[in-house]
């Protein structure tokens, strides 16, 4: 049967990749310095008291989390200076610095031994990136940032500057590769729009994964209205409360910033509907569907947070929907809509698909309407999706409004998608830490095929198919010494059949030939039997 056949050759392939010498660390002096940097929630952030200077990490841990959000990064937006100030007036955030600011961005809890992949950002791209040949604080370096704060606050772009300036000299004078992910791309977008000259100076390339261009509507309605989480599943329960998260993000910046785009052509306007009780002229009740564009959303924002409070040390604090930071994010937007890529950097665009994405966000339903809209933030939202990562549209990641050298689709959720090997395989490729020539990241092929037969017919009541196929293995390796055979293995798989479809057999033969000149040439010869139907 030919998808025996098929699971085959798949095998084979993956059987060839596994034939390749996993490389081991090295130092790749001819590499250009890379400068990660992370999204919304993505950095360590500390806590440091004024009093004593001691520092304790407030974000994120597992201990006294809950606590540590409610009394160190509960904040309130100054809308004099755009930024949002923490409500504890005896302490201050700061962003570590080790290790060039990998420290930051890296294992976002240090101290978690069970589960600590759900809190790893950009764990598994560091450790790949040094495989390939980059040094930290030699050609690898990372920007966390206080991420509650506008992506175009004066403070965080200088210290982008000199991080960037940092890089530079480190690497002795070569240009800068930086790779956002998520919101780092507004803030990278922010930074080219207001500061060009240092941008162009010091960058060579600019790698964005996954970022909301044109916003996040679905994800920033439910989060304005219900909180949200930064991990999913049994792990959410040792980390902050979706309500302590909810009173958190009504005061940042960076989430009105993520807000959907009002001047953008939406494919599908995405709406915010509410099932309500309405009474006609007579007194009759109906049950109707109300649904707001994202204009007129803000109307319901506003009601139904006008009462929100939170007590901080005794007292009650109003938390509604917060004007001042709206205007801010609206200028932001206008700042992000003229960016122009300058000249001489090259612009790159991975974004993600194939996973269901909140666009539209809807409460209540025909049986259980809401009669308040205070009461919103009880309601569990319900979403019409469309393709993306789960967090981000599609749609709004491809739209980055830019001059680009290349956008990929890579199958894969938000931030999983920074662990993702077709990611690295395009990294490495484009960040030129890859010699093989024949790789190209549209379609993500490593090894060339260079021969294809299939043949069938049937014998004594059997439908016998047979197959062949031949590859390349093309590498830099120059490692032509030991055995001068060929290496041969065999395959066998079986489908045990029913009335709908036959017992079936495949078998195969693969033949791995000796390396000359860089070049290893495969063959597979399979043959596939069943009964004829």
């Amino acid at each position: 049967m030919a998808v025996l056949l098929e699971e085959i050759v798949q095998s084979v392939e993956l059987w060839l990749k596994l034939l390749r010498k996993k490389p081991q660390p090295h130092v790749n002096p001819n590499l250009d310095p890379v400068l990660l940097v992370p999204g919304v929630a993505g950095s360590i952030l500390k806590a440091v008291s004024d009093d004593n200077g001691k520092e304790e990490r407030v974000w994120i841990r597992i201990f006294g989390a809950d606590y540590k959000c409610r009394t160190k990064l509960w904040s309130r937006f100054d809308p004099s200076t755009g930024k949002t100030v923490s409500l504890d007036p005896k302490s201050s955030i700061m962003v570590p610095e080790d290790r060039f600011g990998l420290y930051a961005i890296d294992v976002l809890d240090p101290d978690m031994i069970i589960g600590r992949d759900c809190v790893y950002y950009f764990h598994d791209m560091i450790v790949e990136m040094i495989k390939w040949g980059f040094q930290e604080g030699k050609t690898l370096f990372g920007f966390g940032y206080d991420f509650r704060q506008s992506n175009r606050l004066p403070q965080t772009l200088e210290r982008l500057a000199a991080q960037l300036e940092l890089a530079y000299n480190a690497s002795g004078g070569k240009k800068i590769t930086i790779i956002s992910h998520s919101m780092g791309g507004l803030l990278v977008k922010c930074f080219m729009c207001l500061h060009s000259d240092i941008f162009e100076k010091y960058v060579k390339n600019w790698i964005a994964i996954a970022t909301p261009f044109q916003g996040a509507p679905g994800y920033v309605t439910s989060t304005f209205l219900n909180g949200m989480s930064f991990v999913e599943g049994w792990e959410q329960n040792f980390f902050i409360s979706k309500w302590s998260m909810h009173q958190l993000l009504i005061e940042c910046p960076s989430i009105y910033e993520l807000m959907g785009c009002l001047n953008f052509q939406w494919q599908h306007i995405p709406l915010l509907e509410i099932w309500r009780e309405k009474l006609d002229k007579d007194g009759n009740s109906h049950i109707i569907l109300e649904s707001y564009p994202p204009a007129e959303s803000i109307e319901i924002f506003k009601e139904a947070l006008s009462a929100n409070t939170v007590n901080y040390d005794g007292g009650i604090i109003a938390l509604p929907f917060n004007l001042e930071i709206l205007k801010w994010a609206n200028e932001t937007r206008d700042i992000l809509s003229c960016a122009r890529v300058p000249s001489k950097v090259k612009f790159y665009n991975i974004y993600a698909i194939n996973l269901e994405t909140p666009h539209s966000v809807c409460y209540g339903s025909a049986e259980a309407p809401v009669t308040d809209l205070q009461q919103l933030p009880f309601f569990q939202p319900t979403y019409v999706c469309v393709d993306g990562d789960g967090t981000v549209p599609t749609e709004s990641a491809k739209a980055d409004g830019l001059n680009a050298e290349a956008r990929v689709g890579v199958p894969g959720e938000h931030r999983g998608i920074l662990c993702d090997h077709h990611v690295f395989r395009i990294l490495k490729h484009w960040l030129k830490a890859d010699s093989d020539p024949y790789y190209n990241p549209l379609n993500d092929y490593v090894i060339l095929p260079t021969a294809f037969e299939m043949e069938r017919h049937r014998e004594k009541g059997l439908q016998v198919t047979s197959l062949k196929e031949e590859w390349e293995i093309i590498t830099e390796d120059q490692d032509d010494e030991g055995d001068t055979k060929p290496l041969v293995s065999s395959i066998s798989v079986s489908h045990v059949g029913d009335k709908l479809s036959p017992r079936a057999e495949a078998c195969a033969t693969i033949t791995l030939h000796p390396q000359n000149e860089g070049k290893q040439h495969v063959e597979l010869n399979a043959v596939s039997v069943s009964v004829d139907a």
